[in-house]
């Protein structure tokens, strides 16, 4: 329900049940077991994420770009509306997604 689904580029895991709402990668705090550091009940959605890219051949490269940060005001709005009308494609000015081993210019 954030409005900006990215389950393609994470493995089919939902980044938006971390605890921190991280969108591009678990914090520095996930546990040697694989569960949050938070949370500890739960599994880091991050590993999940990771795990579920290793088993999707198709979609193993999401894993390596940076998605956009969220945009709060399209939350509990429908991704594929927002997708299909372009609403998601909002980043805020100066953003600039990279693939891992790209730099700024």
């Amino acid at each position: 329900m954030c409005g900006q689904c990215i389950l393609h580029s994470t493995g089919m895991s939902c980044t938006m049940r971390c605890p921190k709402n991280l969108r591009n990668g678990p914090c520095g705090g996930v546990l040697q077991t694989g569960r949050c550091e938070v949370l500890p009940e739960r599994p880091c959605v991050w590993v999940q994420a990771w795990e579920g890219s290793q088993r999707l051949p198709l979609w193993r490269d999401g894993m390596t770009h940076l998605n956009k940060p969220v945009d709060w005001r399209l939350q509990e709005t429908s991704s594929w509306a927002n997708f299909l009308t372009h609403r998601d494609a909002y980043a805020p000015a100066g953003w600039r997604g990279y693939g891992l081993g790209e730099r700024a210019r």
